[in-house]
């Protein structure tokens, strides 16, 4: 029977492309706080909140370890900010969400290429 776990190359690419997603996601969602676009902000939070359960389901917890571990307590405590911040009309926890998210993507990336 075939695997059906991606190689690590692809998984890499999966999670590179969901990070910019998310990334995305968020600032639209800082954006649309701005702009009382409360429809295209709960689009966007609720893309965001999907693209974190995604990232942390992919973890691998045996692997991974610590850094899986950090990871999955890392999505968490961002679903919960942007949750807490969906009720609300502030921009900066979107937009301080996605810098960091983004800080850490470019990192693996970097981390990546070497």
């Amino acid at each position: 029977m075939p695997s059906v776990v991606p190689r690590p190359r692809t998984a890499r690419r999966w999670c590179s492309c969901s990070t910019r997603e998310l990334v995305a996601a968020l600032r639209a969602a800082g954006w649309a706080c701005e702009n009382r676009k409360f429809s295209i902000k709960s689009e966007r939070v609720t893309r965001a909140t999907a693209i974190l359960f995604a990232l942390e389901a992919g973890l691998d917890f045996e692997n991974g370890g610590q850094v899986s571990e950090t990871l999955s307590r890392l999505y968490a405590g961002a679903r919960k900010t942007i949750v807490n911040a969906s009720i609300g009309h502030d921009p900066r926890p979107f937009r301080d969400s996605a810098d960091m998210l983004d800080e850490i993507a470019q990192a693996w990336r970097t981390a990546s290429a070497t």
